[in-house]
């Protein structure tokens, strides 16, 4: 059996990229538990330099190294199938840096007269790009919840919208969080600003959802869908602490 190659944690450090310092941290969490020499240094096998791969593609997709840690040590992890979502990851992160780069090509060449670019072509790939990540991290559930229909017109009408609508749908949300925050600072959720908020909520859903389709029984039960969800949870309390379940008293208010 031919003999494994070892790393020490400088060379895995040199070879890897990851600083000395995180090999140090992720052996002492056991994120990458480092093996040991006779003279107590740290020894890194192909075990270890596969694993380490794993931690640095998931950090590369933002996720936290405690998550890391927990879907690596799951007996269900399959490294195969964890590789092939990096590698569609990485594709669908691709096409959108390319639509990008088209986009900043085609908005030079018309800086500079070479040709005409229109105004909905300089929102194209913004657009595509959105649609690309709410379906990456919401798709799947949108569509076992609501149906392949709501979650494909969600993204056709997010595709459809003029410029002058996307940038009035992109001030929604700021305006939201204005008078949510106004609303906060009243501490009332039945008040004039947090209703405000709950009603330019409402516009900001009517953007994306079919017509015909919104009512407040489906605002209040998304709402508290907003709360019960880290992901969501987390977006609204980077507003401010306790964002969450104002908005979700807010909008019970409003739709009661």
């Amino acid at each position: 059996m031919p003999h494994e190659k070892t790393y020490t944690v400088h060379q895995l450090a040199e070879l890897s990229g990851a600083t000395v310092r995180a090999l140090h941290h992720y052996d002492e969490t056991g994120l990458v538990r480092a093996q040991r020499a006779a003279n107590g240094y740290r020894l890194y096998g192909p075990a270890e330099v596969d694993r380490l791969q794993q931690v640095l593609l998931y950090r590369e997709a933002d996720m936290s190294l405690g998550d890391i840690k927990r879907l690596l040590d799951d007996p269900a992890f399959d490294a195969r199938e964890a590789l092939a979502g990096h590698l569609r990851e990485l594709r669908s992160r691709r096409a959108r840096i390319d639509g990008l780069i088209a986009s900043v090509q085609r908005t030079l060449a018309s800086l500079e007269g070479q040709e005409t670019m229109k105004d909905k072509d300089k929102f194209e790939a913004f657009k595509k790009g959105l649609v690309e990540e709410n379906e990456k991290k919401y798709g799947a559930e949108v569509r076992e919840r609501w149906g392949d229909e709501a979650a494909d017109t969600s993204n056709a009408k997010l595709m459809g919208m003029s410029e002058e609508r996307y940038l009035a749908v992109q001030e929604l949300e700021a305006r939201i969080k204005d008078s949510l925050l106004a609303g906060m600072a009243a501490g009332d959720p039945a008040g004039e600003d947090a209703q405000r908020a709950a009603d330019l909520h409402r516009q900001w859903l009517c953007a994306f959802w079919k017509d015909g389709t919104y009512s407040k029984q489906a605002h209040a039960c998304l709402a508290e869908g907003y709360v019960a969800d880290e992901r969501f949870k987390a977006y609204y309390e980077a507003w401010a602490p306790g964002a969450t379940v104002f908005l979700r008293d807010a909008i019970k208010a409003y739709c009661s």
